[in-house]
């Protein structure tokens, strides 16, 4: 089930088909090079080629730019099809001299304001161009990699290894925490003042989504919740998170600080209806979706509200 059944976070939907099975055609860069529709990114380490006005967006270029020639079939990476044309990212070495009125932007600062269907296209760009940054070299023999599968599949090159690397995903989850018409939100240091959030962290290895839920919010505020249930995901590429959003149930209590948060405290929902826009995380984040959906259903009489989907 896709996230905008039930929110507007940025990178989810359906907008980018990825057709996988086309990245086993080794001659893949040459027929999308020549297909006169194909779009193609322009990225250069995070930064990615954009247009700030009138609003900011991805500017697509054809296979007549210099990046593009320039380019030899490892920096090129299939990404999928958008609006039923081959969409191709650039993963540009040489120095890249925008173009007036473009120029290289990281992704964050533009959720504001990018299209969303576009923001999903740099989201999966950012996350693979950050794992082929980290993983140039094999990390069983040290040996370099070489790309494969249209940019999806890093392989060692020693012949006694050939050992296979794929994107990495980080599962964490986020959720928030209620108790009748309060909620437990917590903010950290680096936020911007006043910020507060749902509380998140990452699962640990051999840990369900549930039991992570639990010992994320004990350990950040003592408190224990019940009652786990299953919201939604949102993809988040800073650097290769997918953030699994849940909403739980805890008996209201003072929060118990361990360090991993700056504060954390209980919100009545009056408060955070009435909230200023820079005390509640920004609108294209699941942690946002998470709190808009538990005030709508605040609204509703208990019989008429909206069960979670299921996982």
């Amino acid at each position: 089930m896709s996230t905008r059944a039930y929110g507007a976070e940025a990178f989810s939907g359906g907008h980018l088909e990825r057709r996988s099975d086309a990245r086993a055609d080794p001659d893949w860069p040459h027929k999308w090079l020549a297909a006169p529709d194909t779009r193609f990114i322009i990225s250069q380490g995070t930064l990615h080629l954009v247009r700030r006005e009138p609003q900011a967006q991805i500017v697509f270029v054809d296979a007549d730019h210099p990046a593009v020639r320039n380019a030899d079939a490892s920096q090129l990476l299939l990404l999928g099809w958008y609006r039923e044309s081959a969409c191709v990212l650039v993963d540009a070495v040489a120095p890249i001299e925008p173009p007036p009125g473009t120029e290289l932007a990281e992704l964050r600062p533009l959720l504001a304001s990018l299209p969303h269907e576009e923001a999903v296209l740099l989201a999966c760009a950012r996350a693979l161009l950050v794992w082929r940054a980290r993983h140039r070299h094999c990390g069983v023999c040290g040996a370099p990699t070489m790309s494969h599968s249209a940019g999806h599949v890093l392989r060692c090159t020693s012949s006694e290894c050939g050992e296979e690397f794929f994107p990495r995903i980080d599962p964490a989850i986020i959720v928030l925490v209620s108790d009748g018409d309060q909620a437990l939100l917590g903010r950290q240091a680096s936020w911007p003042a006043g910020r507060y959030s749902a509380l998140a962290g990452f699962v640990e290895v051999g840990e369900n989504l549930e039991d992570a839920v639990i010992r994320e919010v004990e350990e950040e505020t003592g408190v224990h919740v019940d009652q786990v249930r299953y919201f939604g995901s949102q993809p988040w590429p800073f650097p290769a998170s997918l953030m699994l959003g849940f909403h739980a149930h805890a008996t209201r209590g003072a929060p118990r600080l361990t360090g991993e948060l700056e504060d954390a405290r209980w919100f009545s929902a009056a408060e955070l209806r009435a909230a200023p826009a820079a005390i509640l995380p920004p609108p294209h984040t699941i942690a946002r979706a998470l709190i808009e959906r538990w005030l709508a259903d605040l609204d509703l009489e208990p019989g008429n509200r909206r069960p979670p989907p299921r996982l």
